[in-house]
């Protein structure tokens, strides 16, 4: 069973910094992807970051370009956000995501949420002004 947890959510003042974990299990798969969604109130899902397994190929939207990194650690299934100079527009849900279709990794169908499977539970990141 395919089973990805998210952690690493907190109350942030605005300028600030924290680091999302997702913990992959399951996967048996040599190649896929794992992106990181959000989701504010009122709003739609939105695609924020992806990488790819084999080759750590990433996609970033515009609106996280330059302040969010996303990496992975092979060895224990962990693929981490790291998130700095957050703006208090950063504020949602925050999830992780596994997809098979892996070649889409580098393309704009990264953030798009129906490309994924598997979907872990999310985690709340709140910024303050």
């Amino acid at each position: 069973e395919v089973q990805l947890v998210e952690s690493g959510g907190d109350l942030v003042q605005a300028g600030g910094s924290l680091r999302l974990s997702c913990a992959v299990s399951g996967f048996t798969f040599d190649d896929y992807a794992i992106g990181w969604f959000r989701q504010a109130p009122g709003k739609e899902r939105e695609g924020v970051s992806c990488i790819r397994s084999s080759d750590g190929a990433t996609y970033y939207a515009d609106s996280v370009k330059g302040r969010f990194t996303i990496s992975s650690d092979n060895a224990k299934n962990t693929v981490y956000l790291q998130m700095n100079s957050l703006k208090p527009e950063d504020t949602a849900v925050y999830y992780c995501a596994a997809t098979l279709h892996y070649v889409l990794a580098t393309t704009p169908s990264a953030l798009s949420p129906p490309v994924y499977m598997y979907w872990g539970q999310g985690t709340q990141v709140t910024v303050s002004s």
